[in-house]
């Protein structure tokens, strides 16, 4: 589903920007608001003992619909949205979730007990997501050429959680996905910022509400991700 859904976004930024270079005749399609793609790196606070996260692997892509809306005639803009996000936390020490406890939580255990030949664990979550806040430009009439600085709240609901594992067996490659919630904290709430010029910005998130449902994650974790990065804006 989660690819199905990328795929379809994907087009459609493909689609609009054939569009508005077929010909020189034609005049550029005037579409309201702008498609936002972001690119960035998960880190989490408050991990739980065999949570050992890698870098390259522990990845988000946002892909938002934003509707800027101009307050007056003033240097702000009101910035409502929604959208998708994407994450993936990566487990160099190829650990993943066992088997359910009796008290309601998911351990995580090593993945070569249930696996062997493993050399690949992740964690997948996917959001539906809206986001909301107030950006500044310095020239809200020429935005290609602004310095805009943007804060804001977003919330999501998760719509797609499993783990996903890759073990060799009997010289074949196998990959092992898990699509059940794993104790995922099924609505969250957090903080961004944003700053750049033009279509090209930094980002940062950080989620405020934990990764796990209380007493559902592994070891009783309060872990918390926040996610650095880069964005483009069209």
């Amino acid at each position: 589903m989660t690819r199905i859904v990328f795929v379809l976004l994907l087009s459609l930024l493909m689609s609009v920007s054939v569009l508005a270079q077929t010909t020189k005749k034609v005049a550029r399609p005037d579409i309201p608001g702008s498609f936002v793609f972001d690119f960035g790196f998960n880190r989490a606070r408050l991990i739980p003992p065999n949570f050992k996260q890698g870098f390259w692997g522990s990845r988000t892509v946002n892909l938002y619909y934003q509707y800027p809306l101009r307050i007056a005639r003033t240097k702000f803009s009101f910035v409502p949205g929604i959208g998708l996000s994407l994450e993936r936390f990566k487990l160099v020490n190829n650990y993943t979730f066992g088997p359910v406890n009796p008290d309601g939580s998911f351990p995580l255990v090593a993945a070569n007990t249930l696996y062997p030949g493993i050399y690949k664990s992740m964690i997948v979550t996917n959001y539906f997501e809206l986001p909301v806040g107030f950006r500044f430009d310095t020239h809200p009439e020429d935005i290609a050429r602004s310095l805009s600085v943007s804060l804001g709240g977003r919330v999501g609901l998760l719509f797609d959680g499993f783990t996903k594992v890759k073990y060799k067996q009997d010289g074949e490659t196998k990959t092992i996905k898990d699509k059940q919630n794993h104790g995922l904290n099924p609505f969250r709430y957090g903080v961004y910022g944003r700053f750049g010029i033009g279509g090209f910005n930094f980002f940062t998130f950080y989620n405020l509400s934990p990764l796990f449902e209380k007493a559902k994650g592994p070891d009783a974790t309060l872990m918390t991700t926040f996610t650095v990065g880069v964005f483009i804006k069209g």
